[in-house]
């Protein structure tokens, strides 16, 4: 069963939890799909998805114990996999699933105070959901501007020439416009506020944006990269 990543409490503890499980999960509903799918015999039981500190999945019974130790996923996903399409499944197994990682995220952080939920939500939400990842509906960048400064092809970075002057955040067609928005954008790093007069780079994988500090990228050399990648989304690149 799924079980607490060593009670984690602050924001920065509980969103690692939070990604990593996210992490398993989209692993679950992408890669590994095949053998997900397998797994979800619709002769079995209910059956639940869970995603684990470790990155890892696993298809299994829930939990006996009531209350649970955890909020409990979605259960019988199993049940209507061969009555749909197999995609549709998949994607309503992925909206279930981001409510799962929501509501374990919300009980973890169950005392933390307004501001720190606030900041929670924000890191949460600069992340694609398991729904778009499977969907392919990651939302969009935002795109640079004529008069946005220099920005090399195809990239995500924001030029050094002045103050910084792109908008670091995801941004969807439905959003709205919004002057107080990119107050709110975190340092996938260090969790530090949006300030213009700094330098931002966005990661072309996780689209989450860092402080060029944070992740040891200067203006300069950040003109040479096509495609940059934080040291997370590296890390896991280089283990499949």
């Amino acid at each position: 069963m799924s079980s607490v990543s060593s009670n984690p409490r602050t924001v920065e503890e509980i969103f690692k939890d939070y990604s990593a499980r996210r992490a398993g999960i989209v692993r679950a509903l992408t890669y590994d799909v095949d053998d997900f799918y397998g797994l979800c015999d619709p002769e079995k039981e209910n059956l639940c998805l869970y995603g684990h500190p470790n990155e890892t999945w696993e298809v299994n019974l829930p939990a006996e114990e009531v209350p649970p130790e955890l909020p409990e996923p979605a259960l019988g996903i199993n049940f209507a996999r061969d009555g749909m399409n197999r995609r549709d499944w998949l994607s309503l197994v992925a909206v279930h699933s981001d409510c799962w990682l929501l509501s374990v995220a919300f009980y973890l952080g169950a005392r933390l105070n307004r501001n720190e939920r606030k900041r929670l939500f924000s890191l949460i939400n600069d992340l694609p959901t398991v729904f778009e990842v499977v969907t392919d509906r990651k939302p969009a960048k935002e795109k640079p501007s004529v008069d946005s400064g220099s920005r090399s092809r195809g990239s995500t970075k924001r030029s050094n020439d002045g103050p910084a002057k792109s908008n670091p955040r995801l941004a969807d067609e439905s959003y709205e416009e919004d002057d107080d928005e990119h107050s709110e954008t975190l340092c996938g790093s260090c969790g530090g506020n949006y300030n213009a007069d700094e330098f931002w780079i966005g990661c072309d994988i996780c689209e989450r944006w860092f402080h060029g500090k944070c992740v040891k990228i200067t203006p300069a050399k950040a003109e040479n990269i096509k495609q940059y990648k934080c040291p997370s989304c590296s890390l896991k690149r280089g283990r499949q």
